[in-house]
């Protein structure tokens, strides 16, 4: 079978509309095909890398998050608790009776407990005055007022020496949340 010389040329120019379609058609589409794989590619790449991250970092959150909690268990058992505000009043004012009585001080008097109210909190102020045979009792009482639970902060304090004994104040103030809790009878004290 032998090709004539029109039939030749057929097949050329067949061939280059071919190669013209494959280069303008084909070529792009393929080259679309394997951009979007390499996209595709790229995105599974980062999705990966933040899998990783997140995970590498949630042993981090894990720790950060019992150390907050640990923080948030720390600062409830410094806070005073009772039903009614007097009732905090008169807890602050039983602790601190009770660390001077172990401390081997002597009260002489408690003044009216003063209250300050801000926002969801409640500070709490009470003055007591006190007397001891030894200076080193004081520093026992200021010791467990540093350790107490709730605790007990340490605002104003004085200490005089007679001949034979100290006698002195101290005012010590304590948190407690407002929310919940009733005045109890009266006028809120300033």
């Amino acid at each position: 079978m032998q090709i004539s010389d029109r039939e030749r040329n057929i097949l050329i120019m067949a061939g280059v509309v071919a190669m013209v379609f494959i280069a303008t058609q084909l070529w792009p589409a393929i080259d679309g095909l394997y951009e979007q794989r390499q996209q595709n590619i790229e995105t599974v790449r980062l999705d990966i890398d933040r899998e990783i991250r997140l995970i590498e970092d949630t042993a981090s959150w894990r720790s950060r998050r019992v150390e907050v909690e640990e923080r948030t268990a720390e600062l409830e058992r410094q806070i005073f608790t009772g039903e009614t505000i007097p009732l905090v009043e008169a807890n602050i004012s039983r602790d601190l009776n009770t660390y001077a009585r172990e401390s081997g001080i002597t009260v002489s008097s408690n003044r009216l407990a003063e209250r300050l109210e801000s926002g969801d909190w409640l500070l709490i102020s009470q003055e007591m005055s006190f007397r001891t045979p030894n200076a080193g009792n004081t520093v026992a009482l200021l010791q467990k007022l540093e350790n107490s639970e709730p605790r007990l902060h340490v605002k104003d304090f004085s200490l005089n020496r007679s001949r034979t004994q100290y006698s002195g104040s101290i005012t010590v103030v304590g948190f407690a949340r407002s929310a919940g809790l009733v005045s109890g009878p009266g006028v809120a004290r300033r």
